[in-house]
């Protein structure tokens, strides 16, 4: 009688830093995944600081970690340029991202493998919950206005994010697809990349339970910070929907935009006895005042490599 052996399933864990003490919890919390059997991890760490500022605190942590660590320097502050390189050393049948500043629960890993099998997606998002310190306003822990899921547009999803993504490698959506080295000091990078990859036919799932955890620093923990990020977001969007915008295409969207814009900000006075539903409805605002930006043709704020430079 022969004996079938499944083939051995090969996932890269990538992940992008720079300048984080943080990083040493991060690769932890990969140290004790749930890896289903069959199934055989590799990390990859792509320092994007402009001298390998990582390296010594990558190699510190190899005898508390079972996997293997590939180290790649990549300079400097440009998270697409780090991206890319996790990609370009990915050697798996698919690659995982998670941020340097966050901790995967134990089942993370496995949850988006099991969503990938069964569904067949291009790619898999999971959720990253926020953490909240007590200095933190008690309307934003209320709001939860730090954790990212993703959003959905007639019944899909049509982009995605970086900090808690599998990818199958083998995806033509895929084939090639790099992040844009533009963006990699505005961001917005891999809101491109995602919703490309969707055009390009490729299907995104989301795997409710494969969660990851992100502190928020007290640096992040402010009404400006969210505001430029938003801002930051609907430049993007702009951006997106100026590529395919011609002639009076263009001008209606920022007509569409400036009404959303104006609408949420009128919401957002009359809801001020609410500190939550007043800044969610302030904060859209501003994320549609960013897509008007974006439509003109205004280059997108810079938030990579200026913003919680922490030293090691």
């Amino acid at each position: 009688m022969t004996q079938t052996h499944r083939r051995t399933t090969k996932i890269d864990v990538a992940v992008c830093t720079y300048r984080r003490a943080e990083l040493d919890q991060t690769l932890l919390s990969l140290a004790v995944l749930t890896i289903p059997a069959g199934v055989q991890v590799r990390v990859i760490v792509a320092d994007n600081d402009v001298t390998p500022s990582a390296r010594d605190r990558v190699d510190a942590m190899r005898s508390a970690i079972s996997f293997e660590i590939a180290y790649v320097h990549c300079p400097a502050s440009n998270i697409s340029i780090a991206r890319n390189a996790c990609l370009d050393h990915a050697t798996g049948d698919f690659v995982a991202f998670i941020d340097d500043d966050e901790t995967a629960s134990q089942d993370w890993l496995a949850e988006l493998l099991a969503i990938a099998d069964t569904t067949g997606a291009d790619a898999v998002l999971g959720p990253v919950k926020a953490v909240y310190a007590n200095v933190a306003p008690a309307w934003m822990q209320r709001g939860d206005f730090h954790s990212t899921l993703p959003v959905w547009v007639a019944d899909e999803i049509r982009t995605g994010y970086t900090c808690n993504v599998l990818l199958r490698r083998s995806a033509p959506s895929l084939a090639g697809r790099r992040f844009n080295i533009a963006l990699g000091r505005s961001g917005g990078e891999d809101t491109e990349f995602f919703a490309h990859m969707h055009d390009a036919g490729g299907q995104i799932a989301f795997a409710e339970d494969a969660l990851v955890y992100e502190p928020v620093p007290s640096g992040r923990a402010t009404v400006s910070w969210l505001a430029k990020r938003r801002f930051r977001m609907g430049q993007t969007h702009g951006r997106m929907l100026l590529e395919a915008a011609t002639g009076l295409g263009r001008w209606r969207a920022i007509a569409l935009a400036g009404t959303k814009s104006a609408y949420c900000f009128v919401a957002a006075a009359l809801l001020a006895a609410s500190p939550v539903k007043r800044h969610r409805y302030g904060l859209r605002g501003i994320m549609h005042a960013g897509v008007v930006s974006g439509l003109l043709g205004v280059r997108e704020i810079e938030q990579y490599g200026n913003l919680e430079k922490a030293p090691q």
